[in-house]
């Protein structure tokens, strides 16, 4: 997927990202992560701060969603910002979504949030994130590093 008119660092930074995705390689993610970045699921209430954080909700989200494919993308006039509409499986229910990534000036993501329908889609992505990351609260809150 090419998405154009994105600032050249963001651009190289989402080319990473996709190939990131397809090798399931997220420990190779430090490069592409603002030091301040901060993770908006659409299951959790508070952001996930954090680099740990971050790494560790999406190699668990690879985990979880099958069929996974990004459709189509959307980049903001400032070129700075990528909506990325994508669909996957989880526990037999089909889901839709879009990855919102913010890019900071040297083309590192800053902000990324995610949104999820329908509901049933939701609610199955919600539990099976739930049972996976339990072990992992102090992660996500930012007090203590991953073991």
């Amino acid at each position: 997927m090419e998405v154009n008119r994105l600032s050249d660092a963001a651009q190289r930074t989402l080319s990473t990202w996709h190939d990131l995705l397809r090798r399931n390689a997220m420990d190779e993610l430090d490069p592409l992560l603002a030091d301040n970045i901060v993770f908006r699921s659409p299951v959790a209430h508070t952001a996930y701060p954090g680099k740990a954080a971050i790494k560790l909700v999406l190699k668990t989200v690879n985990t979880v969603f099958h069929n996974f494919q990004y459709l189509r993308g959307f980049v903001s006039e400032d070129g700075r910002s990528v909506v990325l509409e994508f669909s996957a499986e989880v526990s037999g229910k089909a889901l839709k979504g879009i990855d919102m990534l913010r890019f900071d000036d040297q083309g590192r993501i800053e902000e990324f949030e995610v949104m999820v329908r329908p509901m049933s889609g939701l609610q199955a992505l919600s539990a099976e994130m739930a049972a996976q990351l339990a072990p992992a609260q102090a992660v996500l809150t930012g007090k203590r590093a991953p073991v």
